[in-house]
């Protein structure tokens, strides 16, 4: 869910943060989504401000750096598992 369809990180920043700066200023953040969205579109706005919320603690849900995390961890896992698959082959055969 990456979302940011592929929009500079500045561009994505700067949307988020006119956003939840300006939501009090509109009767609800949709509203404040909607103002800021123009070209963008508002459904690829508002997945950057959900994003930015989990990631600043305000909503929950997996963090960036926890997604990344557990990206970098199934990898490892699946290795660990070709690793195993080759060891127990390999102690098949000299068994």
């Amino acid at each position: 869910m990456s979302g940011n369809g592929g929009f500079p990180a500045e561009l994505r920043e700067r949307a988020v943060w006119m956003v939840l700066e300006n939501e009090r200023l509109y009767g609800s953040q949709w509203e404040a989504i909607c103002s800021v969205a123009g070209k963008l579109g508002p459904e690829t706005v508002r997945l950057w401000v959900r994003r930015a919320e989990i990631d600043g603690g305000a909503r929950p849900g997996v963090t960036t750096a926890e997604r990344e995390r557990i990206k970098v961890l199934e990898g490892e896992n699946r290795e660990l598992g070709r690793a195993n698959e080759i060891l127990k082959a390999a102690s098949a055969f000299f068994g």
